[in-house]
């Protein structure tokens, strides 16, 4: 019997294997732990048969691999510390698309449709309606994801010329397709915030109540 033979059978039939199990993850992670265990297979298999194309192949492919699924872990991570502590959402920054906006520019209006958020990096924000001025490193517009309409609740309009970045709400869904698990931390970052935001308009209702009601 030939050993080589056997072994170089077994060794195509394991490769094979890893491909069709690659096929059948459903989402990010286990997808690119198996990427990076078909690339390690295929490389030793071609390696054996001097099929230096295949290794070349996989030898870039292995690296992308590791890449991409670091960069899904950090998120992963990232989005739990989130919230367990501060509640921020900078974690968003490296799938944010970079925006100028100039004083007096109105990034948008309520009622109309809202199909991106935007992350505060320079300049300064207001909400209109409720004349609340946004900080650098703020969220807004990530609520309007959740709403039934898909409608922006207040006008955000630039009051001194900065920098935003923005995410388009399917891009949040691809991210949440492609991990659950950062799918369920987000909602619940999403939500912490807006009860938080609703803690301090009430205490910003109360405040001016007091102040009404004092001679």
């Amino acid at each position: 019997m030939d050993m080589s033979g056997l072994a170089s059978g077994a060794g195509g039939l394991l490769a094979s294997a890893f491909v069709v199990a690659g096929y059948t993850m459903r989402t990010m992670i286990p997808l690119r732990i198996f990427g990076i265990l078909t690339n390690i297979v295929l490389i030793v298999y071609a390696s054996m048969h001097h099929n230096y194309p295949i290794v070349v192949l996989h030898v870039i492919l292995l690296p992308l691999n590791a890449y991409r699924l670091r960069e899904m872990l950090v998120l992963v991570r990232s989005v739990k510390r989130s919230v367990n502590s501060n509640l921020s959402m900078s974690w968003l920054k490296p799938f944010m698309t970079e925006r100028k906006c100039e004083s007096g520019e109105v990034l948008f209006y309520k009622h109309e449709k809202a199909e991106e958020m935007f992350y505060i990096v320079s300049g300064r924000f207001h909400l209109v309606e409720s004349g609340i001025e946004l900080p650098v490193g703020a969220i807004v517009g990530e609520l309007g994801m959740l709403s039934p309409a898909n409608e922006r609740t207040q006008t955000l309009e630039c009051l001194e010329a900065g920098v935003v970045l923005s995410m388009t709400y399917r891009k949040v869904e691809e991210l949440y397709v492609q991990n659950p698990e950062f799918g369920f931390y987000f909602l619940r970052l999403v939500s912490a915030r807006l009860f938080q935001n609703l803690g301090k308009l009430e205490a910003q209702l109360a405040q001016s109540s007091a102040g009404i009601a004092t001679p």
